[in-house]
């Protein structure tokens, strides 16, 4: 069976969070269960210029302000269709805004086009490959469902991917035209969504199947809680919503074999993890001190990642002779706040504001413990690296967090089940987890286990590559 995925991002090409890793993943393991899968993704010049083997299969001498064509081709051994339409996608800057960091104006336009091509795609566009199944990832991707069932005839299953439901790429209602939507797709029963078009709205209402990426947030978002506006939609659609947990990519993430390491690790064998931390700590300028506890923050630097409960928290962990490297960029308050810690604590807090692949690499391999107190968190994905790493997670009991990580009270302890620290997404919550860590930390053969339970741990996509196959196939 032949399937399109189309995504805004692609690991290692262009990637801005956990989509772009999963969608690097995901159409390697759905191979191994007998899917061809080919992924949609626009032509940013990072990709255009990673691509090999192009050739163009489709050509639209106008979409959205310009002419525009598709290519096929290869880039980091995956097979891609890369929509090269400069007038939309040959700029600088990340995949959704500009040096400025404010989003492209013409966002809806972008996003539009990739969407109405991969319903082309479906429907037949380029010869000789017409797939059975369109996988959607997020907001960007979601007019392709409705595309392809407002085309009326016969077309391909559809499934719409949740990575984030709080995006939702609400555009004017006005765009309508533009974005080549009938007027009796404009109501409540369509794409609307609080009197504008929602592409999320869009999918999630015109998709044959829905997945997100973990069981509990499943189950969270059709709460008015975590649902975004959406719950009522999501609730009369349960029977067709699947959660499926996301994986861990092991051949990115394995500190036996990873090549941004100063030293290599792995369970039973844990002195290389000692010399990441010493490494770790002098690049940041950290005190080399083997006895500190060093946690580690691998984040965007958002409220939704609970960073603002981190800033509130900080005293507990200094207090407890504790250090903390942060690693990532988002709202300008937070990162500005975090270099406050670094310079007000020198020795004890280290921030590096930006992205870096290969120090998040060494930043999980080089901390004992990493935080990711979300108030939210869909699947998550730096709870798996962390257990990988060696380092414990300490998590809010929300999402995929919940479904990953089973907290080291006594009980899970005794078991030897333990592979982290779950708490409640309050300052209350999380000061209270932070305690708890700096007591487990003096009890080394019990955070030593709990260690190692995590490291052993089943985390690839094998079991959720087998859910995958089974809704794109129904």
């Amino acid at each position: 069976m032949k399937v399109l995925a189309t995504a805004s991002e692609i690991f290692p090409l262009v990637k801005t969070g956990g989509l772009a890793d999963v969608m690097g993943a995901l159409p390697r393991v759905l191979a191994k269960q007998g899917l061809e899968v080919r992924t949609l993704v626009p032509g940013y010049p990072a990709i255009l210029a990673a691509l090999t083997d192009a050739e163009p299969v489709y050509a639209l001498p106008t979409l959205h302000g310009g002419s525009a064509r598709v290519l096929a081709g290869k880039a980091a051994g995956l097979d891609l269709f890369v929509l090269d339409a400069p007038h939309l996608f040959d700029r600088p800057g990340n995949p959704y805004m500009g040096p400025d960091g404010r989003d492209w104006p013409d966002n809806p336009q972008r996003f539009a086009a990739l969407s109405r091509v991969a319903a082309d795609i479906g429907l037949g566009a380029v010869p000789g490959w017409i797939p059975g199944a369109v996988n959607c990832h997020d907001w960007q991707t979601g007019l392709a469902p409705a595309y392809l069932a407002l085309a009326g005839g016969a077309r391909p299953r559809t499934v719409m991917t949740i990575h984030n439901l709080a995006f939702t790429g609400q555009v004017p209602m006005a765009l309508w035209r533009d974005l080549g939507l009938p007027p009796d797709s404009l109501g409540t029963d369509g794409v609307e969504f609080y009197n504008a078009i929602g592409y999320m709205k869009a999918g999630l209402y015109y998709a044959d199947a829905i997945t997100t990426v973990s069981p509990t947030y499943a189950a969270e978002i059709q709460t008015p809680e975590f649902g975004c506006g959406f719950d009522g939609l999501l609730r009369t659609r349960h029977a067709v919503l699947h959660g499926i947990l996301n994986g861990l990519d092991e051949t990115v993430w394995d500190p036996w074999s990873d090549p941004a390491l100063p030293a290599r690790f792995r369970k039973g064998h844990l002195r290389g993890k000692t010399k990441c931390k010493a490494a770790l700590q002098t690049r940041l300028g950290l005190a080399t001190d083997a006895a500190a506890p060093l946690f580690g923050i691998v984040s965007r630097l958002t409220g939704q990642k609970g960073m603002d409960l981190v800033l509130d928290t900080l005293p507990t962990l200094l207090e407890g002779g504790a250090q903390l490297a942060v690693l990532g960029s988002g709202d300008r308050g937070f990162e500005d706040a975090f270099r406050t810690a670094a310079a007000a604590h020198p020795g004890q807090v280290a921030t590096t504001i930006g992205y870096d692949e290969a120090l998040s690499h060494q930043l999980v391999a080089g901390v004992n413990a990493l935080l990711v107190p979300s108030r939210f968190e869909p699947c998550g994905l730096t709870q798996m690296m962390a257990m990988r790493y060696g380092a414990l997670p300490v998590v809010s009991r929300v999402g995929g967090l919940a479904d990953s990580i089973v907290d080291a009270n006594e009980a899970a302890l005794r078991a030897g089940v333990a592979n982290g620290i779950v708490a409640d997404p309050t300052q209350a919550g999380l000061t209270r987890a932070l305690q708890r860590a700096l007591g487990l930390w003096q009890d080394q053969p019990a955070w030593t286990q709990a260690q190692r339970v995590g490291m052993a741990a089943e985390l690839g996509w094998e079991a959720s590559a087998k859910r995958y196959a089974e809704v794109l196939a129904h």
